[in-house]
């Protein structure tokens, strides 16, 4: 079958955006909450406390995104809920009047979208929570609720808040306030999809689904997909799958996922062993252990060939998000990983998404760390927001960063060279982690041309002919540090 993804989506670099923690409205506005004692600021962030971030306070900054060459924001859950993050949906119909509900939503999309910024929202179709009408009805109806087959009721009494007893009920990883959807039940089904139909139609741009991989339903992928399709078909539809993900990219279920199997072996290659072995417990992405050029080539070319070209340019590519630590505090404050991590981010195949706070310097290690408010602009790391903004404007200035193919040149020791080719425009990739200069010389059949205008960074580059279609090139290159070069201006 010939498989299509949005081409808007090839295009686009992403920002995530934790609502709580991004920004705080400065104008007076309709809230239900006028005097509300939020958690300062700028203090370490806990597991339950709110800190008033809204959606009037993100419109505010979308000058801010804009300039920094951001064209796609992808938010965290926003519907209602108790609970900061807003995992534990209460009514997927309504959002959070804390954020300022759904007209405050209908403002930021119409703002966003004459901006010509597309929005990606959070589907929570997995679980519900506690507070979920159709389970709270459960609650206080027992078996004669008419909700019972909704849920993975398995005996009773069911006790959703006291945990001396047996939940005697399905819960998300085994906590009870998430109730796990019968998603057998046709009724769950049809109430899903729904819901996907009413954001689409509301005007969304597409969505990002939390832990799909655990909803097992024959059919209800594909079902979705045709469903949501039907409205926008350049709709994205992205699945938060941390490992191999070809079960859901055969073109009938999602246009790609949380793409982790590149952020693993970018952090270990980057960063080697100033990785922060506690910070990278738990998640499925190993960051660790150190990786050589040559091994890191190797699990990128086996990447490359895991899915379908068209795939491919619409992974959701990422370095940190809400659920891992952030990579300054991975590599415990090392911040040449990080900006020879974000070059291979802006260059490679697919979307990539930036984690907000992580273009100023924000540092946090797990959560709740990672989830800290966004800085005033005085703590703001100036060179880390300016080399976000080159690289994404390179990426956005030459065709071949976005959909060109992606062919490594040089994979040997500290050195990682490659090339990305569309057409007749050709830019070479140079890194080099190592804490030593590098002075690199290799030959080069796959280029037609001699890239040698310094797009980023800084490195001595120089081309030699050679017998037969073959050309040497030689890199000088300084430690911890990467450079672009393409076509000259």
């Amino acid at each position: 079958m010939q498989i299509t993804t949005p081409d808007w989506v090839k295009h686009a670099v992403f920002y995530q955006i934790f609502p709580d923690r991004f920004a705080r409205s400065k104008q007076p506005r309709k809230r239900l909450l006028k005097n509300a004692t939020w958690e300062a600021w700028d203090d370490m962030p806990t597991l339950q406390g709110y800190k008033g971030g809204d959606l009037w306070g993100i419109m505010e900054q979308l000058d801010y995104l804009q300039d920094l060459g951001i064209n796609a924001v992808y938010f965290t859950p926003i519907f209602q809920s108790a609970s900061n993050h807003r995992y534990h949906t209460h009514d997927y119909y309504q959002v959070d009047p804390m954020l300022g509900g759904n007209p405050a939503f209908q403002d930021l999309l119409d703002a966003a979208h004459k901006r010509n910024m597309k929005i990606v929202l959070d589907g929570v179709f997995n679980h519900s929570s506690r507070g979920f009408f159709f389970f709270h009805d459960v609650l206080e109806n027992g078996p004669h609720s008419p909700w019972v087959d909704w849920f993975k009721i398995e005996d009773w009494p069911v006790s959703a808040y006291n945990g001396e007893y047996p939940a005697n009920y399905a819960g998300w990883a085994g906590n009870r306030a998430l109730p796990v959807f019968n998603h057998d039940n046709p009724e769950v089904q049809e109430y899903i999809m729904e819901i996907a139909e009413y954001w689409i139609k509301f005007g969304i741009d597409g969505w990002r689904l939390d832990v799909p991989f655990e909803i097992k339903t024959p059919g209800f992928w594909q079902e979705f997909r045709d469903r949501v399709k039907a409205i926008n078909p350049e709709a994205y539809i992205v699945g938060e799958v941390w490992t191999d993900a070809r079960e859901w990219l055969d073109g009938t279920q999602f246009d790609g996922v949380m793409n982790y199997l590149f952020t693993g072996p970018t952090i270990a290659f980057t960063a080697g062993d100033r990785v922060d072995i506690e910070q990278v417990e738990g998640p499925s992405y190993d960051p660790y252990p150190p990786l050589f050029a040559k091994e890191y080539g190797e699990k990128i070319q086996a990447l490359l060939k895991l899915y379908p070209w068209e795939i491919q340019l619409t992974q959701l590519n990422l370095l940190a998000s809400h659920d891992t630590a952030r990579l300054l505090s991975i590599a415990q404050g090392d911040k040449a990983s990080v900006e020879l991590s974000t070059i291979l981010l802006l260059t490679f195949p697919g979307a990539p998404s930036i984690y907000y706070g992580d273009e100023v310097g924000l540092p946090g290690k797990l959560d709740p760390d990672s989830r800290r408010g966004f800085p005033m602009e005085a703590h703001w790391d100036a060179y880390v927001l300016k080399y976000h903004q080159k690289l994404i404007a390179l990426r956005h200035q030459y065709p071949a960063l976005r959909t060109g193919s992606y062919q490594i040149l040089y994979a040997e020791g500290t050195n990682y060279v490659f090339a990305r080719v569309l057409g007749n425009e050709e830019i070479i990739v140079a890194i080099n982690v190592g804490t030593t200069p590098a002075n690199i010389s290799f030959e080069v059949t796959a280029l037609q041309s001699q890239p040698s205008y310094l797009l980023y960074g800084d490195a001595k580059i120089s081309w030699q002919e050679t017998a037969g279609k073959t050309k040497q090139l030689s890199l000088d290159l300084s430690p911890r540090t990467g450079c672009i070069f393409g076509p000259v201006e």
